[in-house]
């Protein structure tokens, strides 16, 4: 019976060698790890949420060229004609080209040719037309800045807003996908840390029968150590529960091209690395609280609409103006462009000469305008302030989480040890017959349930790193 003993004795110190490293064990052959950075790459590569953030891009990209469509130029070409109790009164033919100006002003260039015995003298044209060539000034409203140029910076500044959102999208997405990892590793370690646990209950189980058999044990024991079986039995269908679980919406983040989801292996198990204490000094804390303040999306955002606002004050600002347009013309018959119509003389001779001026007398919608927009900018200017303290703020928090979790696992790795020490010490009295099955298992439990501990706030301590970083406007790639 003593060898009986020293076998359960070694038995017993392989458990606990398992137990305490189950994060330095390898894998075997059959097994694929799934490291946290190739499913990050993964989820980025083909994911509907990432193509979707993608997508902002470009949607930003095609309302820029919408906006720049503005100072396309523009052809065109009008023809009238009237005829009546068979007699023909006119024939219209006019062709323009508009060029718009980024800085304001639009050259013109047209055609005209009209005929007729009832033409208006106005529309009179030589018999082989009349073109011109010319350039229509703002000199009020619309010099320094307009609708059209104000549309176009903003369209420049929504692209990098449509980045914010991106960014902010995906981290929304990575930081799900983080914590469901870490989930899955701790499901897994619980898992290995019952399957031997049971194991372990079954061998002793085993042996008790033995020394009933053998008149050494009452058969009460053996009742004792078949309820100590089935406990661990239910823990660990518990465990294989989560576990499954786990593994289902790790697998929801998976997806291959054209939209298919994949699904995990068996075999497949997650990295039993990536949850130990990297400490962050109060350095590393402000040069992330810097970051932030540049970086995050939504402040970064806020920041942009504020730029958004200013363009929309100017212009509303610039409303205030009068409308002063000068425009000046220079004719010629034909249609060809002659030599002698750059001269002086000529230029004086035969042109189209216009001034306009329009200016409402209240002023009432600019005026309304331009103050909705200043309030706009005052609101803008009060989120912009508050959201940065929010950021601010929760990355202090997520800070002070990260720090409590490091003393946490630090003093329950110490609970481990001594839950350790207190199991051998047990399962040697039992050897000499100074306790009972009873009190080795209860024991046993508690070192487990330390383990669990300890498992949790390894996870706990993982989530709370990535929600650092998720709180800074950016996730760790691993």
């Amino acid at each position: 019976m003593r060898i009986l003993y020293t076998i359960l004795v070694a038995l017993t110190a392989l458990f606990i060698l398992g137990t305490s490293r189950a994060a330095a064990q390898m894998p075997d052959s059959a097994q694929q790890v799934l490291t946290l950075q190739e499913f990050h790459q993964l989820i980025l590569l083909h994911h509907p949420v990432a193509s979707q953030a993608a997508l902002l891009t470009e949607q930003a990209r095609q309302e820029l060229r919408i906006a720049r469509g503005a100072l396309d130029p523009v052809i065109s070409s009008k023809v009238y004609r009237k005829e009546f109790g068979g007699k023909e009164y006119y024939n219209l033919w006019s062709n323009t080209l508009q060029v718009p100006l980024w800085f304001g002003p639009e050259l013109k260039a047209g055609f005209e040719k009209n005929t007729g015995a009832n033409l208006n003298p106005m529309d009179y044209t030589p018999s082989e037309g009349l073109s011109s060539v010319g350039i229509s000034v703002p000199l009020g409203q619309g010099l320094f800045i307009d609708e059209r140029r104000a549309t176009i910076r903003q369209a420049r500044l929504m692209q990098e807003i449509a980045e914010a959102d991106r960014i902010k999208l995906i981290n929304k997405l990575l930081l799900q996908a983080t914590k469901d990892y870490w989930d899955w590793l701790l499901y897994f370690r619980q898992v290995q840390l019952y399957e031997e646990a049971v194991e372990l209950a079954d061998f002793r189980l085993k042996a008790v029968r033995t020394r009933v058999q053998e008149g050494d044990l009452a058969a009460i024991d053996t009742v004792e150590a078949l309820t100590e079986v089935q406990a661990r039995q239910v823990l660990l269908q518990e465990a294989l529960l989560g576990y499954n679980n786990a593994r289902l919406l790790v697998a929801t983040h998976l997806w291959a091209e054209d939209e298919t989801p994949l699904e995990l292996q068996e075999q497949t198990i997650p990295a039993l690395t990536g949850s130990e204490i990297a400490s962050l000094s109060q350095s590393d804390l402000q040069q992330l609280l810097e970051t932030a303040k540049a970086n995050h999306p939504d402040l970064r955002k806020l920041s942009l609409k504020g730029q958004q606002l200013q363009l929309d004050q100017r212009v509303a600002a610039d409303k205030l103006k009068p409308k002063l347009n000068a425009e000046y013309n220079l004719l010629q018959s034909d249609f060809y462009m002659r030599p002698e119509a750059i001269d002086r003389s000529f230029m004086g001779e035969n042109y189209k000469l216009g001034l306009s001026f329009s200016l409402p007398l209240f002023l009432r919608q600019e005026r309304g305008k331009l103050q909705l927009t200043k309030a706009k900018q005052q609101a803008n200017a009060l989120e912009l302030t508050q959201t940065a303290r929010e950021v601010e703020n929760g990355i202090q928090a997520a800070y002070n989480e990260w720090l409590a979790l490091e003393e946490q696992i630090r003093l329950q790795e110490q609970m481990v040890a001594n839950a350790n020490t207190l199991r051998n010490g047990e399962v040697i009295r039992f050897q000499n017959g100074e306790s009972s099955l009873f009190l080795v298992n209860s024991r046993e439990m508690k070192l487990m349930e330390a383990q669990v501990k300890l498992y949790t706030l390894r996870a706990k301590y993982a989530k709370a790193r990535t929600f650092l970083y998720w709180s800074a406007g950016s996730i760790e790639m691993e």
